[in-house]
């Protein structure tokens, strides 16, 4: 079982244990029982889940486990990466790409923020399945939270997949980062080109684009980009805008 998975972990670095895979699993038959009441994701085919969620969520530590970290250690091996790293997974849906890598680096503190009150409600359920610690759900808006003393510039790392369009989610993400901190942002093929139109954004915001890392996934043709943003100087204070204007009116 989850043969994809651990062949496609193994080409990531990752050596998967049976606790973990059992945890995979665990999760994937919770997520298709869930997604008969509450449509969380169009993906529910056992292989599509094991590649399209699973394996594209631990293609994250392609980034994590190279870029940053703490300050003054060295980057980390694919088992610990994210060893204490406070990290944000905004606009999550059923979980990704926060839960599976909270499954592999379990001393992540991770917050999981998602707006839609039946994915939290799923989200809540899952973590307390899987039995995972130092996780929190919230049910929020990225432009208010990012407003909220705690959150606000408090994060090693923030994360998004399939969220917007990298100038509205500029918005989103760099006021969640700390100076110093990074966000990673999973995209597309057409992940130069959206780049491209946010550095001005990613700027104004307090950002500095590092690097675009390809990603290749087992079974799939088109190439994904983990974007990765370095956090260089502090957000104004009137960004994020509220809530449904970064989409409306991105930064140009």
């Amino acid at each position: 079982m989850l043969e994809m998975l651990v062949e496609g972990a193994r080409q990531l670095g990752l050596t998967l244990t049976p606790a973990q895979l059992a945890a995979f699993q665990t999760y994937y038959e919770e997520l298709v029982v869930w997604n008969r009441r509450f449509n969380l994701t169009a993906i529910t085919d056992y292989q599509a889940v094991q590649v399209r969620h699973f394996l594209d969520s631990l293609s994250c530590l392609l980034a994590l486990r190279t870029v940053g970290g703490r300050p003054g250690r060295a980057p980390r091996k694919p088992s610990v990466a994210g060893d204490g790293l406070r990290v944000i997974d905004v606009g999550t849906g059923a979980g990704f790409p926060g839960l599976p890598l909270k499954i592999v680096c379990p001393e992540m503190r991770l917050t999981l923020l998602e707006a839609t009150g039946k994915k939290t409600r799923f989200l809540e359920h899952i973590v307390a399945r899987l039995g995972l610690r130092r996780v929190t759900v919230i049910h929020g808006r990225a432009e208010e939270l990012g407003h909220v003393p705690g959150h606000r510039e408090g994060y090693d790392w923030v994360l998004a997949r399939a969220v917007a369009e990298m100038p509205t989610l500029a918005e989103y993400l760099l006021p969640l980062c700390r100076v110093g901190g990074h966000c990673l942002a999973q995209k597309g093929e057409d992940a130069p080109a959206e780049v491209t139109r946010a550095e001005r954004a990613i700027t104004l915001l307090g950002g500095e684009v590092n690097r675009l890392i390809p990603v290749e996934l087992p079974g799939l043709a088109e190439t994904r980009y983990l974007v990765v943003v370095d956090k260089v100087a502090t957000t104004p204070e009137k960004y994020p805008r509220r809530p449904g204007i970064p989409s409306k009116r991105p930064l140009r």
